[in-house]
Parts: structure tokens; sequence; C-alpha cells
């Protein structure tokens, strides 16, 4: 195992820049999840450690060493892709065994690690058999086997969970999360599914267009975004943002369309400061003086109700954990928990 270390990274494909100078530190054994939507540069981040793409400018350092010129042979990583990338010609076991037979390791102690791999990860009745042979969940855990095998300092996930289905998806986050709490290696794992990272992470790292917004667990990220970016990506369904301005006379809060909003402490945001109020689905109550919300559709999911309304020129959404037989175009009164509001700049987004 091994600490990772990333200062101003950066990575330009011709003038077009990708990467602009992220720092992130990765401690010994920590599992450290970048997240974030398509396109936002997570992928990229990860090759680069695992020394799959050039870097441009800026060092990488696994352990001790300076890895920036490593071919992915020499950095004492381990990379499981998307696309299982499994020989078909090959058994499960010779493709787990693969990368320890180019090493030319000795074939005992290769079998020893191939059988010690698929017993934790319940592949041993399957290594006689082909990847056509397998389900998706199987040849994913083929791949993490071979990983495995190769006992790396760092292991490095990019997406891997994105080929299965709902059901298998959450079935291999608790295999994945089991792994790490069994082996402790230290662990990058890629994804755009926030509820994933929320579940897999000791640490989040949030990207948006080649940069990390903000690095923390994830209920630190969850509780405190550090802008409207994090705040609306993190949570599902993402958080209600309406528009208003800090009101300091008698009613301390945010008026919005008419309305007080509740605000939990004071903070410095000037009285008649233009902000966004941020509140999450979950932290709505229904009473009988509050913000009129009209309500356009009801999704009931069996646990809790989902509440599709219009408050203003705001569309909001809210989550009630009993059944509330609620019909379109009802004026529902919703008030906001004063003490899990959040203001951010309306200009910049970033949190007050």
């Amino acid at each position: 195992m091994a600490q990772v270390a990333v200062r101003d990274l950066r990575k330009s494909f011709g003038s077009v820049d990708i990467i602009h100078g992220v720092d992130i530190d990765i401690a010994d054994g920590e599992f450290v999840v970048l997240v974030g939507p398509s396109g936002c540069g997570k992928s990229t981040l990860l090759r680069m450690i695992a020394g799959l793409e050039r870097v441009t400018a800026g060092t990488i350092h696994i352990g001790e060493r300076l890895v920036n010129n490593l071919p992915p042979a020499e950095r004492d990583i381990a990379m499981v892709f998307q696309s299982y990338a499994l020989y078909p010609h090959k058994t499960v076991a010779a493709n787990m065994a693969f990368a320890l037979k180019l090493r030319k390791t000795d074939p005992a102690v290769v079998k020893e690690r191939v059988d010690n791999a698929a017993e934790i990860l319940g592949l041993t009745p399957y290594l006689a058999r082909y990847p056509r042979q397998l389900s998706g969940g199987q040849r994913q855990r083929v791949a993490m086997g071979r990983a495995i095998v190769r006992d790396p300092q760092v292991f490095l996930f990019d997406e891997p969970l994105s080929n299965l289905d709902a059901k298998l998806r959450l079935q291999m986050r608790t295999e994945i999360k089991e792994l790490h709490q069994r082996l402790e290696t230290t662990t990058v794992f890629v994804t755009h599914d926030q509820i994933e990272a929320m579940t897999l992470a000791d640490k989040i790292a949030v990207m948006q267009d080649g940069r990390i917004e903000q690095v923390g667990t994830p209920l630190e990220v969850f509780a405190h975004p550090d802008n409207v970016f994090v705040a609306t990506f993190i949570g599902s369904p993402a958080m209600n943002l309406i528009p208003g301005t800090m009101q300091r006379d008698g009613n301390f809060g945010v008026e919005a369309y008419g309305h007080r909003l509740p605000v939990g402490s004071d903070s410095s945001v000037g009285d008649g400061q233009p902000v966004l109020y941020g509140i999450r689905p979950e932290h709505f109550d229904l009473v009988d003086e509050g913000i009129p919300a009209r309500v356009s559709v009801v999704e009931p999911t069996g646990s809790e109700t989902l509440v599709f309304l219009r408050f203003g020129e705001t569309d909001l959404i809210a989550i009630f954990h009993d059944w509330h037989d609620f019909e379109p175009g009802q004026i529902v009164h919703l008030g906001p928990r004063p003490d899990k509001a959040h203001l951010f700049d309306s200009t910049t987004g970033a949190r007050i």
C-alpha cells in the first residue's frame, strides 16, 4: 500500500486544456472516489495516475516515487476497467494469472494468489470457465481478481459498474466495499453516480470542468457543500435552490416571492443581498402556515413520497417519508427546516 500525492496536475490536448491544476492527497489505505458529470476530466485524471495518459505539467507521487515518466507496469498499480477487458480465449484462472505469468512469477505462487483471490471473490467454482460462460457480475469479479493477484500498492477503478443492471450494481458496490475493508489497499474509484460515491468513499473529490470543486467525507460534502454545483450534484434528488434576498428586519430570513424563508443562524450576508436559498427535498415539513406551493406530480415509491411542486417561478421537489394523497393543482404549505438551510452567492454560486 502507498499514499498518492497529486500536485498542480495539468493535461492539455493541443491547445485545449482538460485538467486545470488539480491537487489531491490520497492517504495510505484510503478509498477515494472521483465523482462528477460526464466530461469533467475524472477518467483522464485516473488514467494519468495509471500512466495511460501523459502529464502536461505537475507531479504524481505514489509512495515516495515520482512516477510521471514511469510506464504503467512500473507504477505498482492495478486498474479495473468498465469494459472488463478479459481475454475471451482464456479461462477465468488464466485471465487472473496472466499478469503474473508475464512477470515470470513462480507457478506455485501464481496458483496460490489466484486461488486466494478466487476464494475472496467467490469465483472458485468458475476458474475453469471462459468469460462467455459468466454473467456480467461474474466477469467484473474476474477483472477485480486479476487486479488483486498482482498485490499492487494502489487499485484504480474506472467506472467498473456502469455496464451492470441496478440490482447487480448494488451487489457489486457492497462487494467492492467489503473487499477494500479486507485488503485495505489504497483505492481510487471513478464514477458519475453520486450514490456510488456516497456509499463507497472514505473521501469524495467532486470534479467539474477539469477542476476539483470540493474534497471531503461523504457526509461533509453532503451537509456543507462549498458551492451550488456541489450542492446540486451531491444528493438525490438534487437540492432545491430558491432565488431571494436577505432581509434582516423583523423575522430574519430570505424574502422570496413575497414570503419569508427561515434561516437557522445569523450570517455575514448583508441586508438586501441577493442569494440562493438551498434546501434539500427531505428537509421540508408540511405545516399550516408556510410557503405555498402548487402540486404538479406525485410519485409514491413505497417507502416515501416524492412531490414535485411550483413555488413562485421555481420548481421544487419535496420528499415525505409517509403516504400523502395529494392531487395535481393542490396548494400545500411547506416549512423548510431552518437549521438545514444553505445560502449561496447568487452571482458566484459560492457558499456564504
